[in-house]
């Protein structure tokens, strides 16, 4: 793949999975930022941008067999993949993580206050994301599922009430970028998941908890930023 500066993060990402790995090393958000190009992400950050696209070029020669090529999925068939993956996953990862983290806060939280931080943040972040999963459950899915029958089927699909898929996806990708500076916080406050000298094993195990969690939501929203709902709006302007 021939890389140049003036490509966009999240398409890159969405064609080779394998230069998240990349991004991520650099600190380049490629999910709630992917819209960006390689050179405006680099310069904030003081970064050479062909350093970026040469590890870019050796991680995409790196043989995966078992790298999924999300792009060319049906749009109905990934969305029931991100419900059925992602979201049950932050269904049932906000219940583990919670008590552990309010556990540490009563045994560390005096000699680390930023564990009250942290709880707090994480708190925000799973009630934020419940509300976030059923609008999209309820809502963007659903329309998605429907466009792709109309189309597959050549009948005509009825205006929604909120006008275009493009007004909800708008407010989803909002929603995104907020969650994406929230667990930012918590990366910084914790360290990058570093437990200190004195952590016990339930202070190790929550923050290895939180940095999954972490890279699990990067790639929930990579999904959704970079290739589901671009599609899902060309999709709906061809039956238009």
């Amino acid at each position: 793949m021939n890389i140049k500066e003036d490509q966009i993060i999240g398409e890159l990402v969405a064609q080779d999975y394998r230069s998240a790995s990349v991004f991520k090393k650099y600190g380049i958000d490629f999910c709630c930022q992917g819209n960006r190009t390689i050179s405006d992400a680099c310069i904030p950050m003081k970064i050479d941008p062909q350093s970026v696209i040469k590890d870019l070029g050796s991680a995409n020669q790196v043989q995966h067999s078992n790298a999924t090529d999300f792009t060319s999925w049906p749009l109905d068939l990934l969305a029931d993949y991100i419900e059925k993956i992602h979201h049950s996953y932050v269904k049932e990862k906000t219940i583990e993580i919670k008590p552990y983290l309010d556990k540490i806060c009563r045994v560390h939280g005096e000699k680390h206050p930023e564990l009250f931080e942290i709880n707090k943040h994480f708190n925000a972040t799973a009630e934020e994301l419940a509300h976030h999963m059923i609008k999209e459950e309820t809502i963007v899915f659903p329309q998605v599922r429907m466009l792709v029958k109309a189309k597959r089927d050549s009948s005509a699909i009825e205006k929604p009430s909120f006008g275009t898929i493009q007004n909800p996806i708008q407010v989803m990708m909002d929603e995104h970028t907020a969650e994406g500076e929230r667990f930012r916080l918590i990366a910084e406050l914790s360290n990058n998941y570093t437990p200190p000298e004195d952590a016990c094993s339930t202070y190790k195990v929550t923050f290895a908890l939180l940095q999954e969690f972490e890279e699990d939501l990067h790639l929930h929203i990579h999904l959704e930023n970079n290739i589901l709902f671009p599609k899902a709006i060309e999709l709906e302007k061809t039956m238009q």
